[in-house]
């Protein structure tokens, strides 16, 4: 793994870094190590979420949650990779998602 953090990263670096975190939770699965297969999906996500274009993130907006069917987030603001906000029809007060894990409502063009 790299020393770098990922905002000193390069794309192809990024990109190459999910591989390895993919490779490593696909392992850690397949060897029931439950606890470090969560470790490298979360850490994939977060490194994702260096790959999303900030400015396609719009507050105010509801998002898709992926991996949680018929959930969705309305965005209300941004900090670093993190949008901040609150699920639709949940009791709960704010929480933050990575970027990466936030889809368009609007899908196509």
């Amino acid at each position: 793994m790299m020393d770098k953090n990922y905002a000193a990263m390069t794309e192809q670096e990024i990109r190459d870094e999910i591989a390895i975190l993919k490779e490593k939770s696909r392992k850690a699965e397949q060897l029931g190590i439950v606890n470090e297969f969560a470790v490298y999906e979360r850490k994939a996500l977060m490194a994702a979420a260096y790959l999303v274009d900030l400015d396609t993130i719009i507050p105010g907006e509801m998002y898709r949650i992926n991996g949680a069917p018929g959930e969705f987030f309305m965005v209300d603001r941004l900090k670093g990779r993190f949008a901040w906000g609150h699920r639709l029809g949940s009791e709960r007060y704010e929480e933050a998602l990575p970027v990466s894990i936030l889809e368009p409502m609007k899908v196509g063009k």
